[in-house]
């Protein structure tokens, strides 16, 4: 039984390739910059042209020629993003080989796995570091395989090719290259990604040339894009959200600027002053956690400006004109607290986009009413990724949005979304059994997200299927949701919901140790003692005011009865978090097994702060 179906109401776009789309962006701008990236540590950034674009991947696709890579041949990548990345990307879309992307965070382990699962006969690696685990990897492995090295000479007697010795060759046919190119076909397949393989091995994504291209081209119907836009890419390219967003933005004349690492983002919006920008939540969270997290005179105006803030976007949204008084109140706002937050971002940034993970509903707002509206959309690496986004002149706060040209989505019995439409993968590579699983005879591609789709065909998201808590009572409590509107509190980092088959909930919680920091000197408490603040029983009181006070009317079986503070981050180096920022719930629920047993195996039944 299907609840409701939502269908785009554009067509889906013509079929094509991610290769056309390149060679067509090369031919309209020509001698324009494409792409900008910081030299070394420094602020100044060194240019490619459109032309030049072609020229390196040009050079890129004779090199993987010369070394013996023909089409349908695979080519791993193992880099932070940087340009050559994108060169590289090109360079495979041009040989017609297909391009296997690995996080450059996963340990050699994964790396060998991956490798060997893709039958990858070339990796493209960025520095030594990532040249080390590639080696591990292929002796643990007994696997024959190139490198292209990013950083540093080439190397005969290893296999190593030098990045620059591959730019430099002078023969290279480029006529010969693009007819080559330019006869790649829609089914043909362009990349494999790799699941991050939270419940097992990861399984490897196949998207086709059409599965990408009926994206970029559907995005480009969905949100407003000009040549001469700029925007700043800075999320792994390993990720299919920042990579066809990349397409996207270049095939349109945006030009393309790197950060100098995913930890100076801050600091480059501020050289770069984007007019477009692509992020997942993590970005705007941090950003108002920094703009709440004042004290005395200064929180007052800012909680006030947040308030107006507030009613200014709630009226605004839902079509009206705000009063004179409310209008007067949100300059005043905007002068104090708003207008600060366009500077920080670079002062000319048009909207935001966000993806990846839940977006609070408060931060939402908060954007908005700072004259930076953030189109929340959705979608999975298995769809190319997106199938729905919010549109720029028709933002609707709380939902990702309609879906994209030529999407359709449904909502189970069971609440969960499918989706159907030119964008869902080909399948999982050498795993029809798994792709079976996922996709049925008539072309539905189960999500594993729950959700549902609102009268005006927005879908909202609900939670994730399988993160769902069945508390001992048969209680069905949703934890994105919850978690999502602790995440704005100032004291809160990070934290994780616990409690499925318990009779009751609870959280483990990274309190945001610059504020909690704060707060401790202000009360006279030294903060310097990790261990020793989280036991003050002060610090307990703090925490509990501060969570339980945001919760408001939440049921009484969804409010959590325990808390445990903890002193380290979850982070992709201890395993806890995969590349792309999220929760890996069921590896933190083992390493804190114990601290949550004794949350169950206290009596008292009043909210306990626990600590590690």
């Amino acid at each position: 039984m299907v609840i409701r179906t939502s269908i785009a109401t554009e067509p889906a776009p013509p079929r094509g390739t991610v290769t056309q789309l390149l060679l067509q962006a090369v031919d309209r701008f020509g001698d324009e910059t494409a792409l900008r990236n910081f030299v070394g540590d420094t602020d100044e950034q060194a240019e490619i042209s459109y032309r030049q674009l072609l020229d390196h991947s040009s050079r890129i696709a004779a090199g993987l020629r010369r070394l013996g890579l023909e089409p349908g041949d695979r080519a791993a990548m193992l880099s932070e993003n940087r340009t050559e990345w994108a060169l590289a990307d090109y360079g495979c879309l041009l040989a017609r080989v297909i391009s296997v992307p690995i996080y450059d965070t996963l340990v050699s382990e994964q790396v060998g796995y991956i490798l060997e699962n893709s039958g990858a006969r070339l990796v493209f690696v960025s520095t030594a570091e990532q040249l080390e685990k590639v080696r591990e990897a292929a002796a643990a492995r007994k696997l024959a395989i190139q490198v292209i090295l990013f950083d540093g000479p080439s190397d005969a007697a290893l296999g190593v090719h030098g990045w620059d010795a591959i730019l430099a060759e002078a023969e290279v046919d480029l006529a010969a290259i693009r007819t080559q190119a330019e006869s790649t076909t829609p089914d043909d397949l362009c990349t494999i990604l790799y699941t991050s393989g939270t419940t097992g091995a990861p399984k490897g994504v196949m998207l086709t040339h059409n599965n990408l291209h009926s994206n970029i081209e559907a995005c480009a119907i969905a949100l407003p894009i000009e040549s001469g836009d700029v925007s700043l890419s800075f999320l792994p390219l390993s990720h299919v959200l920042q990579r066809m967003v990349d397409y996207l933005l270049l095939t349109r004349g945006c030009l393309l600027a790197r950060a100098h690492s995913i930890k100076t983002v801050a600091d480059d919006f501020k050289i770069v002053r984007p007019t477009i920008e692509v992020s997942v939540p993590r970005l705007y969270e941090k950003v108002y956690n920094k703009v709440t997290e004042s004290t005395g005179l200064k929180k007052k105006l800012v909680d006030w400006a947040i308030r107006v803030g507030g009613d200014w976007t709630d009226v605004t949204l839902a079509g009206k004109s705000p009063s004179l008084p409310l209008s007067l109140q949100h300059g005043l706002a905007d002068r104090i607290v708003y207008s600060k937050v366009r500077a920080g971002v670079g002062g000319r940034l048009k909207y935001f986009v966000s993806g990846g993970a839940p977006l609070s509903v408060d931060i939402a707002r908060f954007f908005f009413a700072a004259g930076l509206p953030i189109l929340e959309g959705y979608g999975l690496t298995e769809t190319s990724p997106v199938t729905n986004v919010n549109r720029a002149g028709d933002v609707q706060i709380g939902t990702v949005g309609p879906p994209v040209p030529g999407t359709e989505i449904r909502i189970a019995d069971d609440g969960e979304i499918l989706v159907r439409g030119p964008q869902v993968m080909k399948g999982y590579y050498n795993d029809p059994e798994k792709t079976a699983e996922a996709i049925d005879a008539d072309g539905w591609f189960a999500t594993g997200d729950i959700g549902e789709i609102t009268e005006n065909n927005c879908l909202r998201i609900t939670d994730r299927k399988k993160d769902i808590i069945v508390t001992a009572g048969g209680k069905n409590v949703a934890p994105q949701p919850i978690e999502t509107r602790l995440k704005t509190n100032p004291f809160v980092e990070q934290l994780v919901m616990v409690g499925d088959r318990r009779k009751f909930c609870a959280l483990l919680v990274v309190p945001s140790y610059e504020n909690l920091d704060r707060w401790a000197r202000e009360q006279g408490i030294d903060p310097s003692d990790r261990r020793a603040l989280l036991r003050d029983p002060r610090v307990h009181a703090l925490m509990e005011r501060e969570l339980m006070g945001q919760l408001g009317s939440v049921a009484s079986f969804e409010r959590p009865k325990k808390i445990a503070l903890l002193e380290d981050e979850f982070s992709v180096e201890d395993g806890t978090l995969t590349p792309t920022q999220k929760v890996k719930r069921r590896v933190i629920q083992e390493k804190f097994s114990a601290l949550i047993d004794e949350f169950y195996e206290d009596q008292n039944e009043d909210i306990t702060v626990f600590n590690t």
